[in-house]
C-alpha cells in the first residue's frame, strides 16, 4: 500500500465555496455539478493510501464513475450512496457532505476518521443508512440527526463519542437499527425509543449508560434484538420486555440488575437467546412449561441465583448452550439435562451442587463442553466415558470429590482440547495421553496419582499443541526423565511441585523455549541448577523452592529478563548472589531465603524498581552493609533477617512508602533507628530485634496508624518509650532485654527507667 498523502490540492476551498453558493435554492447551477464539487470538498479533508480516491479528479466530470459512488438511474443523475468502508482513510468528515441532498446511504465504517460528527448531516432528509462505525470519532451525537426523517439504520459503534443519547432521535420514526456500542456515553436510555414503531435491533452495549430500562422498551412490535450489556444499568427487567412476542435475543450481561428472573422469559414463544450473566439477580430459576420455547442460549452465569436447578429445563429441547456457573445453586444436577438432544455446552462451575453426575449427562454425543468444577460432586468416572462423550472438547471437573482411576477410554476422546481433573481424589497411574493430539491443557494436579516409570511423559510428546501441564500435588516420586525436554514447543506452563520427585533437574528442560511458568518446588531435587535453564528466555514465574538443590546460583539466571517471580528459597545454595540477577528488571518477587549464600548483596538488585511484592534474603550468611534501597518505593515485604549484615540501617528505607512488613532482626546493624521510618505510613509489622542498635526510639513511630507489631528487643536503646499508637496496644511492642528504655510515668515512687537501670546493674554484678 502506498504512503499516505493529501488527496486534493489546496485550491479546493475556492471550488467548495463556489459549489455551496452555486447550489443555493435559487441557484442556476447544475445539480450534478453541485454533487461533484461537494465530493471534491469532502475529499480535501482526507488523507489515505494513494489510489483510493484517485478517480475523484477535477478533470473527471462524471462522478457516477468515481470509486465508492452510486448514482440514481434517472436524470439528473444524483449521488445517492457513498461507500468508502475499510479504505484506510483518515481525516475529518467535512460538512460539505451535507450538500449531497439526494444521499440515501453514507458508509464510512472501519477507517480512521476523527473529530466530530457534523451536525449538518441532519440536512440529509433522504438519508436511510448512516454507518460511521469503527473510527475514532469524538464529541456528542448531534441532535440534528433527528431531522433525517427517513433514517432506518444508525451505526456509530466503536468510536469515542460521549455525552447523552439525544432523545430527539425518536423522531426518526422509521429507525429499524440503532447500534452505538463501545462508546463513552453517559445518562440513561431514552424512554422514547420504546415508541419507535419499526425498531428491530437496539445495541447500546459498553457505552457507560446508567439508570433503568424504560418500561416502554418492549412495546415495539418488531423488536427482535436488544443488547444493553456491560453498562451500569440497574433495577429489574420490565414486564413489557419480558413479555415481548417478537424479541429473539436479550443481552443484559454485566450490569447491576436485581430482583427475580421474570418467569415470562421462559414461556415466551419467540426468545432464542437470554444473556443475563454477571448481574445481581436473586431467587430461583423459573420452571419451564412442557410447551417448549425455542431458547437456544441461556446464560445466567455469575448472579446470586439459589435453589435447585429445575428439572423442567430439560423441556428446552432446542437448547445449545446452558451457562449457570458462579451462582449459589444447590442439590443435584437434573438427569433431564442429559436428554436435551441439541445441548453442546453445559457450565455449572462454582456452585454448591452435590451428588453424582447423572449418567445421562455423560452419554451425550452432542456435548462439546462440560464444566462442573468447584462443586461437591462425587463418584467415579464411567469406564467408557471417552466413547459416550465422543465430541467432548473441554472437560472441566476440577475441585470436586471424584475418585477412582482416570478411565483409559478418555484416550479415545480425540477432540479433547482441555482436560481439567485437578483437586479431586483420582488414584492410579497417569494414562498415556499421547493419542489426544488436539490436547492443549492437561491439569491433573492435587490428586493421588502415580508416575510409574514416567512413560506418560514420552507419550505426551505427541501432543504438539500442549500449552499447559499440571502434575503438582500428586505422589509421582522417582526422577524427572530427560524426555521432559521433548514436550511440546508450545508448552507455556509446567507444574511439578509437591510430588517427592528426587534427583537432578534434567538439562533437557532447557529445550522448552516457550515456558512462561515453571514450578518444581517442595520436592527432593538435588544437584545444581542446570545452566540450560538460562535458555528459557520467556520465563515469567520460576520456583525451585523447598528442595535440596546445591552449588552456586548460575549467572545464566540473569538471562531470564522477563522474570516476574524468582523463588529459590529453602535449598542448599552457596556462594554469592549473582549480580546478573539485576538484569531481571521485571521482578516483583525475589526470594533466596534459607540457603547458605555469602558475601555482600549486589547493590544493583536494590535498583529493580519493579520489586513490589517481596524481597526475602533472610537466613543466609550475607555480610557487609545494606545497599541503598530508595528505588523500592512500592515494595510491600522486605526480609533481611538472620544474616551478618552490619553498618547503619539505610535511611532511604523511609522512601519505601508502600512497605508493610520489614524484618531485619538477627544481624549486626548499629546506629539509631532512622528518623525517616516515620514516613512508612503503610507499615504493619516491623522487627529490628537482636542487633546493636542504640539511641532513642523516634517519637513519630507512634503515628504509624497501621503498625500492629514492633519488636525492638535485644538492642541498646535508651530513653523514654513513646506513648500512643502501637505503644498503647497490649502485646504489640516487644522490648525484651532493653534495660535502658523507660516509660515516662513513675510506678510505685520509682520510674520504670530507674527500675530497668537497677535490674541491668544487678545482672552485670552477677
Amino acid at each position: 500500500m502506498a504512503s499516505s498523502g493529501v488527496l486534493f490540492p489546496g485550491f479546493v476551498w475556492f471550488l467548495c465555496l463556489f459549489g455551496f453558493f452555486c447550489c443555493l435554492p435559487l441557484a442556476i447551477c447544475d445539480e450534478t455539478e453541485n454533487d461533484r464539487q461537494s465530493l471534491l470538498c469532502f475529499k480535501s479533508w482526507l488523507s489515505g493510501p494513494a489510489g483510493v480516491l484517485a478517480s475523484w479528479s477535477n478533470t473527471s466530470l462524471d462522478v457516477c464513475e468515481w470509486h465508492g459512488i452510486t448514482c440514481s438511474t434517472v436524470s439528473p443523475r444524483r449521488v445517492i450512496a457513498l461507500d468508502l468502508d475499510s479504505e484506510g482513510i483518515s481525516g475529518s468528515i467535512s460538512p460539505c457532505i451535507a450538500n449531497l441532498t439526494s444521499l440515501t446511504r453514507l458508509q464510512l465504517s472501519n477507517n480512521s476518521f476523527s473529530g466530530g460528527i457534523p451536525s449538518e448531516l441532519g440536512l440529509l432528509s433522504r438519508l436511510r443508512d448512516l454507518n460511521l462505525s469503527m473510527n475514532t470519532l469524538e464529541g456528542n451525537i448531534p441532535p440534528e440527526l433527528s431531522a433525517c426523517s427517513q433514517l432506518q439504520i444508525l451505526g456509530l459503534w466503536n468510536n469515542s463519542l460521549h455525552g447523552d443519547i439525544p432523545p430527539s432521535l425518536s423522531q426518526c420514526k422509521h429507525l429499524q437499527e440503532i447500534n452505538l456500542r463501545n462508546n463513552n456515553l453517559q445518562g440513561s436510555i431514552p424512554s422514547a425509543f420504546g415508541n419507535l414503531p419499526e425498531l428491530r435491533i437496539l445495541v447500546l452495549a459498553s457505552t457507560g449508560l446508567t439508570g433503568n430500562i424504560p418500561p416502554s422498551l418492549g412495546s415495539s412490535p418488531h423488536l427482535t434484538y436488544v443488547d444493553l450489556g456491560n453498562n451500569a444499568l440497574l433495577g429489574v427487567i420490565p414486564e413489557f420486555l419480558a413479555n415481548s412476542s417478537s424479541l429473539q435475543v436479550l443481552r443484559l450481561m454485566k450490569n447491576n440488575f436485581t430482583g427475580k428472573l421474570p418467569s415470562a422469559l421462559f414461556t415466551t414463544s419467540s426468545l432464542i437467546a437470554i444473556c443475563l450473566q454477571q448481574n445481581s439477580f436473586v431467587g430461583s430459576i423459573p420452571s419451564v412449561t412442557a410447551t417448549s420455547p425455542p431458547i437456544k442460549y441461556l446464560y445466567l452465569r455469575k448472579n446470586h441465583l439459589s435453589g435447585i436447578i429445575p428439572s423442567s429445563l430439560g423441556n428446552l429441547s432446542s437448547l445449545v448452550h446452558l451457562r449457570l456457573a458462579e451462582n449459589q445453586l444447590v442439590g443435584s444436577i437434573p438427569e433431564s439435562l442429559g436428554y436435551i438432544p441439541t445441548l453442546e455446552t453445559l457450565t455449572l462451575d462454582i456452585n454448591n451442587l452435590s451428588g453424582p453426575v447423572p449418567l445421562s449427562l455423560l452419554n451425550m454425543s452432542s456435548l462439546t463442553v462440560l464444566a462442573i468444577a468447584k462443586n461437591s460432586l462425587v463418584g467415579k468416572l464411567p469406564f467408557d466415558i471417552g466413547h459416550t462423550l465422543p465430541n467432548i472438547q473441554r472437560l472441566i471437573l476440577s475441585e470436586n470429590s471424584f475418585d477412582g482411576p482416570i478411565p483409559a477410554s478418555l484416550l479415545k476422546a480425540y477432540s479433547l482440547r482441555m482436560l481439567h481433573l485437578d483437586n479431586n481424589r483420582f488414584t492410579g497411574f497417569i494414562p498415556f495421553f499421547g493419542s489426544l493430539q488436539n490436547l492443549e491443557k492437561l491439569d491433573l494436579g492435587h490428586n493421588k496419582l502415580e508416575a510409574g516409570d514416567w512413560g506418560f511423559v514420552s507419550s505426551l510428546s505427541n501432543c504438539s499443541r500442549l500449552s499447559m501441564l499440571g502434575l503438582d500435588g500428586n505422589n509421582l516420586q522417582g526422577k524427572l526423565p530427560s524426555s521432559i525436554g521433548n514436550l511440546s514447543n508450545s508448552l507455556e506452563s509446567l507444574w511439578l511441585s509437591s510430588n517427592q520427585i528426587y534427583g537432578p533437574i534434567p538439562p533437557e528442560i532447557g529445550n522448552l523455549k516457550s515456558l512462561n511458568n515453571l514450578y518444581t518446588g517442595n520436592n527432593l531435587l538435588t544437584g545444581n541448577i542446570p545452566p540450560t535453564l538460562g535458555k528459557l528466555h520467556r520465563l515469567v514465574y520460576l520456583s525451585l523452592a523447598e528442595n535440596r538443590l546445591s552449588g552456586q546460583i548460575p549467572d545464566t539466571i540473569g538471562n531470564l529478563v522477563q522474570l516476574s517471580m524468582l523463588k529459590l528459597d529453602w535449598n542448599n545454595f552457596s556462594g554469592r548472589i549473582p549480580a546478573s540477577i539485576a538484569h531481571c528488571t521485571q521482578l516483583s518477587i525475589l526470594n533466596l531465603a534459607h540457603n547458605s549464600l555469602v558475601g555482600s548483596i549486589p547493590s544493583k538488585i536494590f535498583k529493580i524498581s519493579t520489586l513490589t511484592e517481596e524481597l526475602d534474603l533472610s537466613h543466609n550468611y550475607l555480610s557487609g552493609e545494606m545497599p541503598d534501597v530508595g528505588n523500592l518505593i512500592h515494595l510491600k515485604k522486605m526480609n533481611m533477617s538472620n544474616n551478618r549484615l552490619s553498618g547503619d540501617i539505610p535511611s532511604t528505607l523511609g522512601q519505601c512508602v508502600d512497605l508493610e512488613y520489614l524484618e531485619m532482626q538477627s544481624n549486626f546493624f548499629i546506629g539509631s533507628i532512622p528518623q525517616s521510618f516515620a514516613r512508612l505510613s503503610n507499615i504493619k509489622n516491623m522487627d529490628i530485634s537482636q542487633n546493636n542498635l542504640s539511641g532513642e526510639i523516634p517519637e513519630p513511630l507512634k503515628s504509624l496508624k497501621h503498625l500492629q507489631y514492633l519488636n525492638l528487643s535485644f538492642n541498646q536503646f535508651r530513653g523514654p518509650i513513646p506513648r500512643g499508637g502501637v505503644f498503647d496496644i497490649a502485646g504489640a511492642v516487644s522490648i525484651e532485654r532493653s534495660y535502658h528504655l523507660c516509660t515516662s510515668f513513675p510506678t510505685g515512687g520509682m520510674s520504670l527507667c530507674s527500675v530497668r537501670r537497677r535490674t541491668a546493674a544487678l545482672l552485670r554484678a552477677d
